[in-house]
């Protein structure tokens, strides 16, 4: 395929109220500390959802989303040394920040104090919109590109990009391993990969889900116990049980009877973003001394830690690859859960 960086093709959302639809796009020339990537694959990720649909506010339509994105490199800019023509790379939520704030310095760009740049929607540094991986190329700062290991599959390492290090950050931060007793609550794009995570690193996992049925399904991924929060027998049995409870769900929770479940110094995690707020007694928090905390993605390195860990374990997303001009039924179907676990976009069929 020929590039022209005045006309890429891509799937955009023209408004809030539209479908996507394939178009072509402008991107930036290959600056000195630029990488050009071909994709291969991009992700469909919940945000991609919200954030076309406004749920999350107002967007500067048109917008190509995808953040989770695997390709390989076309072209490299002259002061890049990190990547090279024909290696296989990936690019997650982040396409910039400063890197000179306190939180840059310490690896942590997401948090950047000057405002970290989106993938896509987003002003990038130099007054551009950023526009995202539903496209068949991408130019992006070398710093915010990952090395993709041999052994991982391309399609089903793109959802790492952000289901990936979503999950295994928090889960690294408060513990997880031997001797850790870690509940998932939902089986979904992003707790199936927690499951995975949290086996590999040595915890006890138990999945909490709405129903049983997704059982079977989530004691392949690794888990070693499984419970229905429909049944209302399920928190009297699992009463101060858990080290650490990740919740990767999307909508408001009863969050005190989920306090109840925590051990001693216990914490839940919200990595899940409802639209709504949730209410909270602060007696849940103090008896036992209990956390609720929130996670949001991971730095750069420790972007890359988590590829490196998942290549070392075999860990890849479960994933249904589609073509491009399937997305707005893929789309509606994530909403309806009916993916199992992740839609990946096969970048070729895009052109």
């Amino acid at each position: 395929m020929i590039y022209d960086r005045n006309h890429v093709a891509a799937w955009a959302a023209p408004s809030s109220k539209a479908p996507l639809e394939p178009t072509t796009i402008e991107r930036r020339e290959v600056g000195a500390n630029d990488v050009l990537i071909a994709i291969e694959y991009a992700g469909i990720c919940h945000s991609d959802i919200h954030t076309v649909r406004g749920d999350w506010g107002p967007q500067p339509f048109p917008v190509v989303p995808g953040h989770e994105i695997v390709g390989v490199v076309a072209e490299v800019g002259s002061g890049v040394t990190r990547h090279r023509v024909g290696d296989r790379v990936g690019v997650g939520c982040l396409v910039n920040a400063c890197r000179e704030c306190v939180n840059c310095l310490r690896g942590e760009e997401q948090f950047c104090t000057n405002g970290s740049v989106g993938t896509y929607a987003a002003t990038d540094r130099d007054g551009s919109t950023t526009q995202g991986g539903y496209s068949t190329h991408v130019v992006v700062d070398a710093n915010f590109v990952l090395s993709v290991p041999e052994g991982l599959d391309p399609a089903a390492a793109a959802p790492l990009l952000c289901a990936g290090i979503t999950t295994y950050s928090p889960l690294k931060r408060w513990g997880a391993g031997p001797g850790r007793k870690v509940a998932v609550l939902g089986l979904g794009g992003l707790g199936h990969m927690a499951v995975k995570i949290a086996h590999a690193m040595g915890a006890e996992v138990t999945v909490l889900s709405q129903s049983l049925k997704k059982q079977e399904d989530a004691e392949r991924l690794g888990a070693d116990h499984y419970y229905a929060t429909s049944d209302p027998t399920t928190f009297e049995a699992l009463a101060g049980e858990f080290d650490l409870i990740v919740n990767t769900v999307s909508v408001s929770l009863d969050m005190n009877s989920y306090l109840r479940l925590l051990a001693v110094d216990g914490a839940i995690v919200n990595v899940g973003a409802p639209p709504r707020p949730f209410s909270v007694s602060p007696m849940s928090l103090i008896y036992g001394r209990h956390s609720l905390a929130g996670s949001m993605i991971g730095g750069i390195a420790e972007t890359q830690e988590m590829l490196d860990f998942c290549a070392e374990h075999g860990i890849g997303s479960e994933i249904e690859v589609i073509a491009a001009d399937t997305v707005n039924e893929a789309y509606e179907r994530v909403l309806a859960s009916d993916v199992r676990y992740r839609f990946v976009i096969d970048a070729a069929t895009i052109a």
